[in-house]
């Protein structure tokens, strides 16, 4: 049985079980959605939790009935009097919209003694609902057909799944998702905030967010020029003619800032990083022997994003884009695109990211740049995607205008699948800003150019790292190495020493000396998500040891000073994803 079938037959269910319990409550709409179904009533008293619980044990006694569901026609003007006497304003709306499509008869389905407006499909019988496959999840406000200026209803959402499993899976989920929730964890561990007098979805790195960013991106940094990439560095602000010419003021102005006026000429502060890249090709004349050109940059863009799409760091208004240009020629793009790819996915399985999906997006019917530039494109993405044997889905006639794409997806630890890479054509920038190249010919070509981010930008990436570790980052992007526990105030000499030999060796290390219990001060260090932790009482002092605690199996090891460092500076260098000591 198909499950949006069973979802939309529940939400008659749904609405069935609400009128026989508050029977002067009006009905808006109830359409089936990814995880479920929701409905739209307008009440006369607001339901409560405990409503919810009744109105659920309603659904299922109805279900027991086993009534049939029977389709059937009315004239939509004899269906419009009939919502008119019942005093349902929005079932009137929807069929008078109705009506003026054409539309002279609306459908029915009857379900035991209620009726509804649809046009179906659903199943035969309620027998065919399993009660054990659905749960009323929650309600919440939602404005008459998503408008502001409509009546607000309660919308009441039902979770349901084709087996009771699948149901408990994703509450599972979700329940893990709230736990690894990069808001909350950001406040718990320290990592970042947003200020109100700064502004929403501006970002406040605190010192250890700080320092995860810097290892992400010196990681970044060594890897694009191991990779063959230089690192360019550009201004946050750039005369309007900059962004005419790019077409920003044209086709991007609504998420633009507004300009600043400086010697008289209008000045926008960037939303993105490629004109600038283009400026530094034009600064000079180009030979296909200088090509390719690999050119990589973490700038600092923004973007206007409405207040209430807004999201801790995965939505905000200003980010550092991982962002790189790729200049080339035709014969070199097979290539180019093969290397990009693979080194795209060397970064994400380092980073631990293990399930990765392609999506190509085609040509759509209205575009620029020449057919076979479009066809030449395709060609490389294929075969970088064929060489790399990547899972992949077409999407085709959905590209930009400008040319093709690939968007990488990689599931998090949970299963949740996130868009982060992005390799982009761009058949439009090169003319406008008319790049070209002397060949071998001696003839004046344009390059091929491609937009390439990795990780999308270093905010987005940090949150969703955040929520695919849960906090627990592996020793090597762990702000904290090691926290150093003493026992008593005797100990801290030692504890001292300790810290400085392990911070001339560059770990990443902390004490705490407080005058807490030892047992306090363990269970602090397992909920900042310490990968280890050192306590230090008479017997290491005296034997110039370390006990280590590992932070998942929670077991103690005594082992030698430079037995320790060695091995966690190996997981370091190795960039080890599991504890080894």
């Amino acid at each position: 049985m198909d499950i949006d079938v069973i979802r939309h037959s529940l939400s008659h269910v749904l609405a069935s079980a609400v009128l026989e319990l508050k029977p002067d409550t009006k009905l808006g709409i109830g359409p089936a959605i990814d995880t479920g179904l929701y409905y739209d009533f307008k009440f006369s008293t607001e339901p409560t939790e405990a409503d919810l619980k009744e109105i659920e044990k309603k659904m299922k006694k109805i279900i027991s009935r086993k009534l049939d569901f029977e389709q059937y026609d009315m004239d939509a003007d004899e269906a419009i009097v009939h919502y008119k006497k019942g005093n349902n304003e929005f079932k009137v709306e929807l069929i008078e919209e109705l009506k003026k499509e054409g539309v002279t008869k609306v459908s029915f389905y009857k379900t035991g003694n209620f009726v509804d407006l649809c046009r179906g499909p659903h199943v035969q019988n309620t027998s065919q609902i399993s009660t054990d496959t659905f749960k009323i999840d929650k309600m919440a406000g939602a404005y008459w057909r998503g408008d502001e200026k409509n009546p607000m209803l309660t919308r009441i959402y039902v979770l349901a799944f084709s087996t009771k499993e699948e149901l408990a899976d994703f509450i599972h989920k979700r329940e893990e998702a709230l736990k690894r929730d990069h808001r909350k964890l950001g406040v718990e561990l320290g990592l970042f905030s947003v200020a109100e007098e700064i502004g929403p979805g501006l970002i406040l790195w605190h010192p250890k967010g700080a320092r995860i960013r810097h290892i992400i991106e010196s990681f970044w940094k060594e890897e694009h020029y191991k990779n063959g990439y230089e690192l360019v560095g550009t201004p946050h602000i750039g005369r309007s003619q900059l962004w005419e010419t790019s077409g920003h003021l044209g086709f991007y102005a609504e998420n633009m800032y507004a300009p600043m006026n400086i010697d008289d000429q209008n000045y926008y502060v960037k939303p993105m990083n490629c004109p600038f890249h283009i400026m530094i090709y034009k600064a000079k004349k180009h030979s296909y022997r200088d090509l390719p050109l690999r050119w990589a940059e973490l700038g600092t863009v923004y973007r206007y994003e409405k207040s209430g799409v807004l999201h801790g760091l995965l939505r905000v208004r200003g980010f550092t884009q991982d962002d790189a240009h790729i200049i080339c020629t035709q014969e070199q793009i097979t290539e180019e695109m093969i290397e990009t790819l693979r080194f795209s996915m060397k970064m994400w399985k380092t980073l631990g990211f293990t399930e990765i999906k392609a999506y190509v997006a085609t040509k759509p019917k209205e575009s620029v740049g020449d057919q076979k530039d479009w066809d030449k494109a395709i060609s490389a993405i294929q075969a970088a995607i064929k060489k790399e044997g990547l899972d992949f889905e077409m999407d085709e006639g959905g590209g930009a205008f400008y040319g093709p794409k690939i968007d990488l997806k990689v599931k998090d630890a949970i299963g949740r699948e996130w868009q982060m890479t992005t390799i982009q054509f761009d058949f439009n920038l090169s003319e406008r800003f008319d790049m070209t190249y002397t060949d071998s010919d001696g003839t004046e070509k344009r390059p091929f150019m491609v937009h390439r981010a990795l990780l999308g930008s270093i905010e987005r990436f940090f949150g969703v790292l955040v929520e695919h570790y849960a906090g627990a980052f592996p020793t090597w992007l762990a702000p904290t190495q090691v926290r150093l526990v003493s026992v008593a105030d005797r100990h801290i000499p030692y504890v001292d020493d300790l810290e400085k030999t392990f911070r001339d060796l560059g770990i990443r290390v902390e004490k705490d000396i407080r005058s807490e219990s030892v047992g306090k001060k363990i269970r602090d260090g397992r909920m900042d998500r310490i990968p280890y932790l050192i306590v230090a009482g008479d017997e290491e002092v005296n034997n110039r040891t370390v006990t280590v605690r590992n932070r998942e199996t929670q077991q103690q090891t005594a082992m030698s000073i430079d037995e320790f460092t060695n091995k966690l500076i190996n997981e370091d260098k190795n960039k080890s994803l599991g504890l080894s000591i």
